[in-house]
């Protein structure tokens, strides 16, 4: 197994660079090494323990390979796989194609990195090929936006590696168990680091405009599954270390209420998608044990929005009630969002059901106004005016493979944890969606309220970072203070 690891985790880098020099076969060479990670969390899966591998035991540079590992990487694989059929007949170049490979294979490693220092150099390769997937269109904007991205990541990342290298001064290790004993402002930097690449809390209201303003398949796989490569650190963490898990679930509930309190008032299509993006991510942090699981649900889920959104006649919500759309694309657009809704029949549903039943009880409340707010702001879809032959654009069959594998994924994960299924686990959810319709019909729906943009202006995305690493710092050195588990 070590062996087949340490294989997987280099083919695609040797796979990407050789797809530049056979762009006959670009799709394909990317559509293999998907189908390659999709193998191999299927192995995961079927081992009963996880696998340790200790790459440089004097620096502490290990990875870990178990079940949390495999959700991720199974989530990867087959957003990979929707997005390269997606583009199938857009005659996308080879460079699009290598730099898909090389994003796929950078995620991928950040799923079994166990030490902060090879995770560092996986986050920048990501950082590096997501930036030119957003800017591929070489257009003004997408550079532009390209670029704040990069600079917002490169920033965050240097206070992750100032954090990281006091962890190794105290421990001579670079693990994640180093967190523990670590001092407060080496976790407050590592945390802030990863929190920003993740989109967590404030420090996550760059990934709007980003994400709105790629084209689809790419918006896809950054909501789907790159921002995971910072949030599946955090929740590594807090299944290692006790003592971190009020940390991660703190920020995870304030994420999932900011994240749909923009959403609910959101026009744009792919902007609410964005802000929703946010607030999904709190629930995966909110209850790390099944964090796991609830991003697989989200990642398929929002990669199948992003690119419905890419095929709908128009991005404002208001435009798209006077013109409805084709009923096959409607009918898409609604079992996507009733998964993320809750409803049962659909893995969201389970995903919802266990992260109700492993929050702490001061967690309660809060993301129960969370998932109103998520049922409010996909009502904004499926209400939507719809008729046969309505208003689209020529959808070719790549959307349609697409969406099988994204949808039909999200029906056959719902076998995973079918014993959640119950008339009192089902009767909950169904009675959060009709209130956040009727939510919706009543109030919402009628709104014109426009939330102010400038927190997503460059300059105030770098000082938020300042006053989020107070917070972190606050909040550390108060469990410091209170934790004997630190050993302080």
């Amino acid at each position: 197994m070590t062996n087949i690891t340490l294989a997987w985790m280099a083919l695609p880098f040797f796979i990407g660079f050789i797809t530049y020099l056979l762009p006959q076969l670009d799709r394909f060479l990317a559509l293999g090494i998907a189908l390659v990670s999709a193998d191999y969390a299927l192995l995961i899966f079927s081992k009963a323990s996880p696998l340790n591998i200790q790459l440089l035991d004097n620096f502490g540079v290990s990875l870990t390979i178990d079940q949390l590992s495999g959700f991720f990487i199974i989530t990867n694989a087959l957003v990979t796989v929707a997005v390269i059929f997606y583009c199938w007949q857009s005659q996308k170049s080879a460079f699009f194609y290598m730099q898909t490979i090389i994003l796929h294979g950078s995620v991928n490693a950040t799923f079994i990195c166990a030490d902060f220092i090879s995770l560092y150099v996986a986050l920048e390769v990501i950082s590096i090929a997501a930036f030119l997937l957003i800017a591929y269109p070489r257009t003004d904007r997408a550079i532009w936006v390209g670029l704040r991205y990069l600079f917002v990541s490169n920033t965050a990342m240097l206070f992750y590696l100032v954090g990281a290298v006091q962890v190794y001064q105290t421990h001579h290790s670079f693990n994640f168990t180093g967190l523990r004993g670590s001092p407060s402002e080496a976790i407050a930097l590592i945390f802030l680091g990863l929190l920003v690449k993740g989109g967590i809390f404030v420090s996550g209201l760059w990934l709007p405009l980003t994400h709105s303003e790629s084209e689809s398949p790419v918006s896809a796989m950054l909501s789907g599954v790159v921002i995971k490569a910072g949030v599946f650190p955090l929740v590594r963490c807090a299944l290692m270390l006790e003592e971190i898990d009020p940390i991660i679930r703190f920020f995870g509930v304030s994420t999932a209420l900011l994240g749909v309190g923009y959403a609910v008032f959101e026009k744009d299509t792919k902007r609410m998608l964005a802000f929703h993006t946010i607030s999904q991510l709190g629930f995966v942090l909110a209850a790390p044990v099944v964090g796991g699981f609830y991003a697989l649900t989200h990642g398929l889920v929002k990669s199948a929005l992003f690119l419905i959104a890419g095929v709908l006649p128009s991005r404002n919500f208001k435009e798209l009630q006077h013109q409805p759309i084709d009923t096959p694309i409607w009918v898409t657009l609604v079992i996507a969002s009733f998964s993320i809704s809750g409803f049962p029949l659909l893995s969201g549903f389970e995903a919802k059901v266990l992260t109700a039943k492993n929050l702490l009880p001061w967690q309660v409340i809060a993301m129960n106004i969370a998932a109103l707010g998520t049922a409010i702001s996909f009502a904004k879809f499926i209400f939507l005016p719809h008729q046969k032959g309505g208003a689209k654009r020529k959808i070719q069959l790549g959307f349609w493979l697409a969406m099988a594998i994204l949808l039909g994924g999200l029906i056959v994960a719902n076998a995973v944890y079918y014993q959640v299924y119950s008339l009192k686990n089902i009767i909950k959810p169904l009675v959060t969606i009709a209130l956040g319709w009727l939510a919706y019909l009543l109030i919402f729906k009628k709104l014109t309220i426009q939330l102010p943009r400038e927190s997503e202006d460059f300059d105030h995305l770098i000082g938020m970072m300042s006053l989020m690493l107070i917070l972190l710092f606050s909040i550390v050195l108060t469990t410091h203070r209170y934790s004997p588990s630190y050993g302080l």
